[in-house]
């Protein structure tokens, strides 16, 4: 059986990307989760898969991806993140994750709808929950 080379090529291109990236990924796990331990393995888990998908995404944006990836994850299992500690422990996980694409990661309105297949208005009165509740925590 011969050695594969992962020197070289899209492999290479994936070491670079994960480099650049996987901070503010962790970030927005951590946000998401609360916890660093459930942030990495959500991360571990987005970055399989975009690392499974790589030469697929010529062309696209693989942070767009991997976030995407992380935030569909979390979706899934944000149940078991509610609560906790954190930021935005007192947050639904939608809340959260609302939050966290719209005022943390910059996404559009429109763009975090169709990620989480929601209504836009949707999007925009969660969005204005979860700051309202971060204000008032703030004023507290």
């Amino acid at each position: 059986m011969r050695a594969v080379d992962h020197r070289g090529g899209p492999y290479a291109e994936f070491e670079a990307f994960v480099a650049g990236a996987a901070g503010r990924l962790l970030h927005v796990a951590i946000l998401l989760t609360g916890d660093v331990e459930p942030a990495r393995r959500l991360l571990a888990g987005a970055l399989a898969r975009t690392y499974a998908d790589w030469r697929r995404l010529r062309g696209d944006d693989p942070y767009d991806f991997t976030r995407q990836e992380l935030c569909a994850a979390f979706a899934r299992t944000g149940w078991r993140h509610h609560g906790g500690t954190g930021l935005l422990a007192r947050l639904s996980p939608l809340e959260r994750l609302v939050l966290v694409l719209r005022v943390y990661e910059g996404v559009a309105d429109e763009v975090a709808a169709a990620q989480l297949g929601l209504p836009v208005e949707r999007v925009r009165v969660l969005c204005n929950r979860a700051v309202a509740a971060m204000r008032s925590r703030e004023a507290a």
